[in-house]
């Protein structure tokens, strides 16, 4: 085991252990580093930008998590059976897993340009938006395209642990409970959910911890903007570490988003050992 635990050792624990001593300190980029103790953790609790973000990102991740998880789910059900075409819709679904954050960001970018994209033409041609309409101008607009992007980027991988999930029960299971009388929705919700709680719990975990450290997207889409409407915490940490320069500032809202992830994780878990029949 020697070789994994220095791994972990260099990879997380050195780094992590380097971030809380960075926050102990003002650590501009350039000049004089001095100590300043617990200085940076009270100016995070003061920090509306970093509340207001931490309450974005939120929103962001319930609305997408929910709708990822729920369509994932169902995509799942779609393509389990082997009739006809569904490995062709197995692999269509999966693709946009396989493109970088990055690249599709931008191609969202380029899609939803009020110039030249592809889509905001479409929906002019239908009337559906005016001639001056903006995708990113707006909050509200901006936060459906980041929720837009994040399904369509994620629901795919989803899809595919649910269906390893769901084909690990056994089909005589199923085939009981239809014997008993056992109606479509009885036999997932008496049969499927219970046996694939470990699923669940692997899927919503991984959903909650991507979404709340997504980057590219927030950086390449809205910059954070309107003002700082769209900054996401990790938006903000950056902001604070490679514009301001703010290092040991930046250092501290790591540690301190790294606890509420903790915390949010344990939660999570907690919820989703009770019985999912109840």
């Amino acid at each position: 085991m020697l070789p994994s635990v220095l791994t972990v050792a260099a990879l997380f624990l050195a780094p992590l252990a380097m971030t809380g001593w960075i926050s102990l300190h003002d650590w501009p980029l350039l000049g004089k580093i001095t100590f300043a103790g617990l200085e940076n953790y009270v100016r995070a609790a003061d920090d509306s930008t970093f509340s207001s973000s931490f309450g974005f990102t939120t929103r962001y991740v319930i609305v997408s998590g929910v709708i990822t998880f729920v369509l994932g789910f169902a995509l799942a059900l779609l393509v389990r059976g082997g009739l006809p075409g569904t490995a062709v819709l197995r692999t269509a679904y999966f693709l946009p897993v396989s493109i970088g954050w990055a690249v599709a960001s931008f191609l969202w970018v380029w899609l939803l340009n009020s110039q030249v994209g592809a889509a905001t033409e479409l929906l002019r041609s239908i009337g559906a938006v005016g001639s001056e309409f903006e995708w990113f101008t707006r909050a509200d607009r901006a936060f459906v395209v980041l929720v837009a992007l994040t399904v369509w980027k994620s629901a795919g991988f989803a899809m595919i642990v649910f269906l390893i999930g769901m084909q690990s029960v056994l089909k005589d299971l199923y085939e009981a409970a239809r014997v008993d009388g056992a109606s479509w929705w009885q036999e997932i919700r008496y049969v499927m959910l219970p046996l694939i709680r470990p699923t669940l719990v692997l899927v919503s975990l991984f959903l909650v911890t991507a979404f709340y450290l997504g980057f590219d997207q927030f950086f390449i889409l809205t910059r954070g903007g309107p003002g700082t409407e769209t900054a996401s915490v990790v938006y903000w940490i950056y902001n604070n570490a490679f514009v301001r320069f703010h290092l040991g500032y930046a250092s501290a809202l790591s540690l301190i988003f790294l606890a509420l992830l903790i915390v949010l994780n344990g939660l999570q878990v907690r919820l989703l050992r009770k019985d999912v029949t109840q």
